[in-house]
């Protein structure tokens, strides 16, 4: 039986994904996700130069991380095309510093040429088909010398059917969230031919999961030339 979470690249419909995250936003915060918690913890021990630096959050969901990005960063430009999600994410983070802008990330972004100094991705390139155009992005903004850091699902777990979805409390209909999967070679390859440099890679599982599991979350820093 085919596995009806998955489909195909062609098939990948952007809207309908922004539209499942528009009725997840009512319950992302309280639903328990091991993946969304995981990757919060790895952000914040990644080694990026945060402290008065322009930083551009792709993804950004309810602002899960955002609070932790705007208290750090110069400014944060923070990027999803969930309107539902930017509404908590706007009630979650009132500082000046922070903007949200509904925004699909395959097109140009709301920021000038070399106008930022980090770009954060997590937990968003799996609904993204073509990588290009995203890393391509980056690179345009990104000053010399800025960071780009990617969390992403596993490809391991995605391969083996782990997919996002939430249940719908109304309904209680499970709904998934259309994905793609991405090798690692697909995320490293796509970023250096942009024009990055590969400076860290990790493989992440949290502190409870049995010793034989696969990795649920992949990392990924890499620099700007």
């Amino acid at each position: 039986m085919p596995d009806r979470r998955r489909v195909k690249q062609s098939s990948l419909d952007a809207g309908s994904i922004a539209r499942a995250y528009d009725r997840w936003s009512l319950q992302y915060d309280s639903d328990r996700n091991a993946t969304r918690d995981l990757d919060a913890d790895v952000l914040r021990r990644a080694p990026l130069r945060l402290a008065a630096r322009r930083v551009v959050e792709l993804g950004c969901g309810t602002g899960k991380n955002s609070v932790w990005l705007a208290e750090q960063a110069a400014t944060l430009t923070a990027l999803d095309f969930s309107a539902g999600m930017l509404a908590v994410a706007r009630e979650r983070v009132a500082r000046e510093n922070a903007r949200f802008v509904e925004q699909d990330i395959r097109v140009e972004w709301p920021v000038p040429s070399g106008g930022a100094d980090v770009v954060v991705g997590n937990l968003v390139l799996e609904h993204v088909t073509d990588l290009a155009p995203v890393f391509a992005e980056a690179a345009r903004v990104l000053a010399p010398g800025g960071q780009l850091f990617l969390c992403e699902l596993h490809p391991y777990r995605q391969l083996g059917g782990s997919q996002a979805h939430f249940t719908d409390p109304s309904t209680s209909e499970t709904v998934p969230v259309a994905a793609f999967v991405h090798s690692t070679s697909e995320y490293v390859n796509g970023a250096i031919a942009a024009g990055f440099a590969l400076r860290e890679l990790g493989e992440w599982l949290e502190d409870v999961a049995a010793a034989d599991a696969a990795p649920r979350l992949l990392s990924m820093l890499f620099e700007r030339a």
